[in-house]
């Protein structure tokens, strides 16, 4: 072990009582400033990483111990909105007690031990974030999922991962319920919620009566940690496996360098909890010590996301292009943003009359990012660099990003072809394992000596990357990845359908939907087209996530638009 590492590790088993060993003679704590500089250099690939890491007891209780010291802002380290008037304040050393409890949950009332998977279904809810952590503290592995998700979907994702928990809201438990009895390796069901249900225990009255604690598994680098379904051109959703570095240490340079983010920052980005990029902010956030600000959000509404962020003392701000582009059609200068510093964004492209419209009424850039489930940042325009109108930036370390045609060759300034990042002869460690019990797809992500992201771009002279698109037919609609055999198959269900075919269409507010060509049944065909329209809609949300319903058809364009699932 190395000299820095075993000094760390040494103190946090000396002086965190219940976590991972005998209580021993107090060694001087670290200075945050060179702690975090530590990370962030393995971050960078500029130190190597140790051979055992877990982000709860390396990290987190780490904080706790720094911000018990007074060497951290009386910030919380955790902070949660209703916008009824409900609130959440945890600081770390809360956050450090109530995962503890939370931990001994998943490991006495569920039996989970190291490596078995767990399934995190649940809208933005403080317990998402509990929930995350104490899986680390457990070495389970968490699979987080939106709220969106059908019967169909649960079941698929529970069958194929072999979960042997889950942990849900109440409206997702009756569709749990509804397809348990075909997912045998299903062992127990935890249920968010201030009433009971059969079958299901109750996680709140659980977590009251837990002790505080725990003793956190060690767990080496490479375990793995998170699990994230990810959609492609054909087939079912893939599994993504991160391992606990991977994560845990992958995102302390981005949340420096690009989300810009110190021990007294207050940040608040809106992701749903289910998408990868609401983990990015967790480990980002809190391995700076940062605060992570969560507003409930239960749909999407700009004068609330407006008015949050006037209320609040928000400093750092992160949503999708398509939330932004909702909100320079606000007038922006009737809100003061007091101590709103700085803004990021990712996960679709960002239209340059957008980033505009931002920095001239709010004063702000946007910062726009670009990376994947499979991935950590892989191009940034971080704080204080030029920043180039419609580009994502540089290639971001410790990643050797190029632009290479078919056969893995790299192409010259100028001209268009894939991104890709270099995996051979070694890969970043803050990288994917691979595509779960599919090796023939993990396989066909590499070309030569790169991974092929799937999106193609060209590079300037000055190492600026230009976005133009897939190379496959994945829709991304408000930076919801969507594949089209997906929707495809649930629209042939329906009796209407004899032929279904579902592309991408440009959308001025989303970017892309999904539009979709359907030639009819004999005996729809004399249907009232508005009606069927809208009968197919239901049926593809009642089959798969609402948020793949088709918007458009041909050629009419669809009347009725879901909200909230941005």
């Amino acid at each position: 072990m190395m000299p820095w590492l075993r000094g760390r590790v040494l103190w946090v088993l000396r002086n965190a009582r219940g976590f991972c060993g005998p209580r021993g003679q107090q060694a001087p704590l670290p200075d945050p400033q060179k702690l975090v500089a530590t990370w962030e250099a393995i971050s960078l690939g500029r130190q190597p990483v140790p051979e055992y890491f877990n982000f709860a007891h390396d990290v987190l209780d780490m904080w706790s111990q720094l911000e018990k010291a007074g060497h951290r802002p009386q910030i919380p380290a955790f902070w949660w909105v209703n916008g009824m008037g409900a609130e959440i304040k945890w600081s770390f050393e809360e956050l450090g007690k109530q995962s503890r409890k939370a931990a001994n949950v998943l490991q006495g009332m569920c039996g989970l031990q190291p490596g078995d998977r767990m399934m995190l279904v649940l809208p933005r809810l403080p317990e998402w974030w509990l929930v995350s952590v104490a899986c680390i503290r457990t070495g389970a592995v968490m699979i987080p999922g939106v709220s969106q998700l059908t019967e169909k979907d649960l079941k698929y994702r529970l069958q194929a991962s072999r979960a042997k928990s889950i942990i849900t809201s109440d409206s997702l438990a009756p569709r749990v319920d509804a397809i348990s009895a075909d997912c045998p390796s299903l062992q127990s069901k935890l249920l968010v919620s201030n009433s009971s249900r059969p079958g299901w225990m109750n996680f709140r009255e659980l977590l009251r009566e837990a002790s505080t604690e725990h003793n956190c598994v060690r767990t080496k680098s490479q375990n793995p940690m998170a699990i994230y379904f990810t959609s492609g051109t054909t087939g079912a959703p893939k599994m993504v496996e991160h391992s606990q570095a991977s994560y845990g240490l992958g995102f302390v340079a981005s949340g420096r360098q690009w989300v810009d983010l110190t021990k007294s920052d207050i940040f608040w980005n809106t992701s749903d909890p289910g998408w990868v990029k609401a983990a990015w902010s967790l480990f980002s956030a809190w391995s700076n010590g940062s605060c992570i600000f969560v507003h409930e959000l239960p749909r999407v509404d700009v004068k609330v996301i407006l008015n949050t962020l006037s209320s609040f003392p928000i400093t750092t701000f992160c949503c999708v292009p398509t939330i932004f582009r909702l909100l320079v059609q606000e007038d922006l200068t009737r809100y003061q943003f007091q101590s709103l510093r700085h803004c990021v964004t990712g996960g679709e492209a960002l239209n340059p009359d957008v980033r505009e419209k931002w920095k001239s009424q709010v004063g702000l850039e946007l910062h726009e990012g670009y990376g994947q489930s499979e991935t950590v940042l892989i191009c940034a325009n971080l704080k204080g660099m030029k920043i180039k109108a419609g580009s994502m930036g540089k290639a971001f370390p410790p990643y050797d990003v190029q632009v290479v045609d078919d056969e893995g060759n790299i192409l010259p300034p100028g001209e268009q072809g894939n991104i890709a990042v270099r995996v051979k002869p070694t890969q970043p460690f803050c990288f994917f394992s691979c595509y779960l019990d599919n090796p023939e797809k993990t396989k066909a992500s590499e070309q030569g000596d790169f991974y092929i992201t799937g999106d193609q771009a060209h590079k300037d002279k000055d190492g600026y990357f230009w976005f133009t698109g897939r190379n496959d037919d994945v829709i991304n609609s408000s930076s919801y990845r969507i594949g089209p055999v997906e929707v495809e198959n649930a629209l042939a269900e329906h009796p209407a359908v004899l032929e279904a075919a579902v592309v991408s269409s440009p959308d001025p507010v989303r970017g892309e939907v999904v539009k979709a060509f359907i030639v009819l049944s004999p005996a729809y065909s004399s249907q009232d087209p508005k009606k069927l329209t809208q009968e197919l809609q239901e049926h593809v949300k009642r089959e798969t996530a609402p948020y793949k319903y088709p918007r458009k058809n041909c050629p009419r364009q669809l009347l009725e638009r879901s909200k909230g699932i941005y």
